[in-house]
């Protein structure tokens, strides 16, 4: 095993790497056997060589897997430049991976940017109120605008710059990256509306028309909010004030005697 350590050493060494994250073919090269051999020395698992280095003295180091740190790369590239700016070149550069490990991972672009809006968008924040649903209507209705405000404001900013992008190309990836979650995400709201229409408090509108009537005016005062704050200065309702003021209406609308 002494001399894989050493191998192992020396691959990391001339990479700038911990030896956790030099691929085993690299260290089977710098050891002069093949892939297969060197785990065949392993027992099947690079573990045993991880901690015959980590016996050696020296830690084996080790990063979050790629898919995390790519979708944490993307995620800040959307943030930072918009979807148009976002390259699986640049994502790769960032996120100090491969080309091909992105293609192997995410199956492409658009499926890269479908998991950063699964992970950054409204959808972690409807599935944990659908597991432990409010019992009345309008308490329902504001903790939904409350968690739509939430993912909005959260940093890296994902949810404006896809609704930024889906306004101007609706045919864009903003479109696909919400169709990949959108049965889901349709799935937590009937699961938080379906019981108020069955027990008479809402009018049994198509669902999407339900979403779109709950969330489509929070989401446009979000998205101009930023240009009606100067204009209006302290005529501006808080963004909290205005959550309530659309429950209220929403309400108004839909919800049943």
């Amino acid at each position: 095993m002494q001399d894989l350590v050493a191998a192992a050493l020396a691959a990391a060494k001339e990479r700038g790497r911990d030896v956790a994250d030099v691929p085993l073919t690299a260290i089977a090269a710098a050891a002069g056997i093949s892939r297969s051999t060197l785990l065949r020395r392993l027992g099947g698992s690079r573990a045993a060589l991880d901690e015959a280095v980590r016996q050696a003295g020296v830690d084996p180091g080790g990063r979050p897997p790629v898919r995390d740190r790519a979708i944490d790369a993307a995620a800040r590239l959307v943030s930072e430049r918009g979807l148009g700016g976002v390259t699986l070149d640049a994502v790769a550069e960032r996120a100090e991976c491969s080309l091909p490990s992105l293609h192997t991972v995410f199956d492409g672009r658009d499926g890269l940017l479908a998991a950063v809006f699964e992970l950054h968008g409204p959808l972690p924040d409807v599935e944990a109120l659908a597991a432990d649903p409010p019992e009345r209507l309008e308490d329902t209705v504001r903790a939904l605008h409350r968690s739509f405000v939430a993912s909005f404001s959260r940093e890296p900013r994902i949810v404006p710059a896809v609704l930024g992008d889906l306004l101007s190309r609706p045919d864009g990836p903003a479109a696909r990256m919400m169709a990949a979650n959108f049965p889901r995400l349709l799935d937590g709201l009937n699961r938080l509306l379906l019981p108020h229409i069955e027990a008479g408090r809402l009018r049994p509108l198509p669902l999407p028309v339900l979403m779109q009537l709950l969330l489509g005016p929070m989401a446009m005062h979000l998205l101009v909010r930023p240009v009606l704050a100067p204009a209006l200065g302290p005529a501006l309702p808080s963004v909290e004030e205005t959550a309530e003021l659309f429950t209220e209406s929403y309400l108004r609308a839909v919800a049943l005697p």
